[in-house]
């Protein structure tokens, strides 16, 4: 009988302290959804949900590229847009000098005044040309030199566009070769202002037969390249603020695929804790007190 008696204390702890120790581990897996705010903690919580959630996931990751590109083609833009409004304003000084070199009762001396002038307008225009952003020269295209122009002004660059996805399947060039802003090789605005300078020294009459007229084209030409550069930089804002909109939405729904029911969870927990309380002292009352000591 004693043998008996034995082995039924063994049993009647053993199944308790699995009780216990099963409530225990829901106790537990409760608190770490709620201090972690994610209902699902491993795929078998819900295999649907993990997929949904993976899904999702994929999706924030690609918005949050997509807007890392915008953001660097936006800076790109800007730089350009930059560069190219101070170059027209250095090309409206040039055409003021030439039409005042126009004037027929000017010096030599007058006339060798607006050369130098227009000569460091010319440098002023290369250093524009020149622009960098991130070390690279943001008129040389894709090539892999270190300055778009050199001092001679002959383009070292090529006629390569760098383009940026901002959106499945849209992508916009955040570049503007040389060529496209300052003029084809050989004809080129920094060409046209070395003639200029020579014209207002040798030859003043070619001025206002030649030289204005291809002033104005040039002129014209980076005016157009500005305006491209403008329509860019607002294309991609738009696609910017809408991935930012759509991303925004999906982080919602990622946080209701895998967050946790606040409310509903932290009376959950309550009730398991009250539970446990409640298991341990009924436990106390069915098997011996070391053990009950031990358990606690």
């Amino acid at each position: 009988m004693s043998s008996a008696f034995r082995i039924t204390q063994r049993s009647l702890a053993t199944a308790s302290l699995a009780g216990l120790q099963a409530s225990l581990a829901r106790l537990q897996e409760t608190q770490t959804r709620l201090s972690s705010g994610k209902a699902i903690q491993r795929p078998s919580d819900s295999p649907t949900g993990t997929m949904a959630a993976l899904r999702l996931q994929a999706d924030v990751d690609r918005y949050d590229q997509l807007d890392r590109n915008a953001a660097d083609g936006l800076a790109r833009l800007g730089t350009a847009d930059n560069a190219l409004t101070d170059g027209l304003a250095t090309l409206r000084e040039v055409r003021d000098a030439v039409v005042q070199g126009t004037n027929a009762s000017l010096s030599a001396n007058d006339r060798e005044a607006l050369a130098a002038q227009v000569d460091g307008l010319r440098q002023s225009l290369l250093t524009v040309a020149n622009t960098k952003y991130l070390q690279q020269p943001i008129f040389a295209g894709t090539a892999g030199s270190t300055d778009a122009y050199d001092a001679n002004g002959t383009y070292l660059g090529d006629a390569g566009s760098s383009t940026r996805t901002i959106a499945l399947g849209v992508t916009v060039a955040v570049n503007i070769p040389g060529q496209d802003a300052f003029g084809p090789a050989g004809d080129d605005i920094f060409k046209l202002l070395s003639d200029i300078s020579n014209d207002l020294r040798t030859d003043p009459s070619k001025l206002s037969a030649t030289d204005l007229g291809q002033l104005d084209a040039g002129y014209l030409r980076m005016q157009n390249a500005l305006s491209t550069v403008g329509s860019r930089y607002h294309q991609i804002e738009i696609m910017q603020a809408r991935n930012q909109a759509n991303q925004l939405d999906t982080k919602n729904q990622l946080s209701d695929v895998e967050g946790v029911d606040l409310p509903a969870t932290t009376v959950d927990l309550q009730m398991q804790e009250v539970a446990y309380q409640a298991a341990l002292g009924a436990t106390a009352k069915a098997i011996q007190p070391s053990l009950v000591d031990f358990l606690r």
